[in-house]
């Protein structure tokens, strides 16, 4: 008599949430090597704790070592059962103060964090004015020369669509292609402060804060209105100008199809 095995692949319930963090302290999102902190090490211990098991979590974007998170969407495989509730306030109690979970909901096992995401929406935050702030020290980038946002505007106005970014990637990025879709690119006094917001479907490493070391150069006067769009062009990350600090930098949102009816991130 032959007998026969049967491998059954068994899909446990997978769970998403939102999560928010404040990047000052951490080396940025993914876990390392080398026993730095990192968010995603927090979350995870903190999560495994609650699910009373080992949990991975997967992001919809990694973030660089100094910049913040407002609406990180992360999701983990479980077969512990809570409710979002439980989630969130047991999660919550086993993190650190920099980092938290904003909501969590069951999702559909077609759910991926990075993978169905069809949008990312970041926010750059320059505090122009003479003084630096002992307040806002990691939270914005200080610009003591005054800019001109509406100059910045303008210019970025001419990087909407779709695009080579060669010129914004950093030289390390690992992405398969550097076209990109930008959406919007909106710039805004707001007061002493100048507030970036950008949107497309995904984004190359650095593109962000090349971006703003571009319009920011522009905003300054020293180089035209139309040097964005020269940039562009080159399709070269050495003919890009600086790139701009970290701690000014905000992952905002994350856009899911709709059937998926991901909770929108806490406001800001």
């Amino acid at each position: 008599m032959r007998l026969f095995s049967i491998c059954v692949s068994v899909v446990m319930p997978r769970v998403a949430l939102g999560i928010e963090y404040d990047g000052t302290d951490f080396c940025g999102w993914q876990m390392q090597k080398f026993g730095v902190r990192t968010v995603q090490e927090e979350l995870e211990k903190a999560l495994s704790y609650v699910a009373n098991e080992a949990v991975r979590v997967h992001c919809a974007g990694r973030t660089d070592t100094g910049v913040h998170g407002v609406g990180q969407v992360v999701h983990i495989d479980t077969e512990a059962q809570r409710s979002p509730r439980s989630w969130i306030l047991g999660t919550n109690t086993n993190l650190p103060f920099d980092v938290n979970v904003t909501w969590a909901k069951p999702v559909d096992a077609g759910f991926h964090a990075r993978f169905s995401a069809t949008s990312r929406a970041y926010r750059y935050i320059i505090l122009n004015r003479m003084t630096r702030s002992c307040l806002h020290r990691n939270r914005a980038v200080w610009a003591h020369r005054p800019l001109d946002a509406d100059r910045m505007h303008e210019a970025a106005q001419s990087l909407i669509g779709t695009h080579d970014f060669s010129s914004f990637r950093a030289q390390g990025c690992q992405a398969k292609s550097p076209v990109r879709n930008l959406s919007y690119l909106n710039v805004a006094r707001q007061g002493g402060r100048i507030i970036i917001d950008v949107g497309a479907n995904a984004f190359l490493h650095h593109m962000v804060r090349n971006l703003a070391g571009v319009l920011m150069t522009i905003g300054y006067g020293d180089e035209a209105v139309g040097w964005a769009r020269e940039v562009l062009e080159r399709c070269d990350r050495t003919k890009g100008g600086v790139t701009a600090p970290p701690e000014g930098l905000y992952l905002m949102h994350v856009g899911y199809p709709g059937e998926f009816e991901i909770p929108e991130p806490p406001a800001f």
